[in-house]
């Protein structure tokens, strides 16, 4: 018990020297890094510019309108929203994503269509008791789904009759 104490209390004494010295002046080379930060945002915030203007041009009066409505907030969300774009495109290119080749969702699709037919491939899922893993995917494909077509019709329940 007598050795803990000593330890912890050698332990706060050497917490406590390295919080009072003094940083070494080791310069790191960072001119470098602020360089490319500077350039990236100024890239940004032009295709912010440049965006916000093509929008405002698309949406014609409705985006003056939208403009004047979000007042001093406009640029701060051009900005953001251009930071974002530029991120995602830099995991994008970097991380060498793309969206699948036709043959690769072709395969994708007769896989499924494959096991969904094949009496075996159920009785295996029923047997490793992963026909509920199943079922809850099938539940979330449904939800998305029925999500979409309240989207597109713009309504809870059915479709809105308008009376004349």
């Amino acid at each position: 018990m007598h050795a803990v104490q000593a330890s912890s209390a050698v332990l706060r004494r050497s917490i406590a020297r390295s919080a009072v010295r003094k940083p070494n002046s080791v310069r790191f080379n960072s001119t470098s890094t602020e360089k490319k930060a500077q350039d990236t945002l100024g890239n940004a915030q032009k295709t912010a510019g440049k965006a916000w203007d093509s929008l405002v041009q698309f949406l014609g009066p409705a985006g003056q309108k939208i403009g004047n409505l979000l007042g001093g907030y406009k640029e701060p969300l051009v900005y953001n929203f251009s930071v974002a774009r530029e991120v995602a495109k830099r995991i994008y290119v970097g991380e060498g994503l793309q969206p699948p080749s036709l043959s690769q969702f072709s395969e994708a699709y007769r896989q499924l269509w494959s096991n969904a037919t094949q009496v075996a491939y159920w009785r295996g899922l029923v047997q490793s008791g992963q026909v509920a893993q199943v079922g809850i995917y099938g539940l979330q494909a449904y939800g998305i789904y029925k999500i979409g077509e309240i989207l597109g019709r713009r309504h809870l329940i059915g479709y809105p009759v308008h009376q004349h």
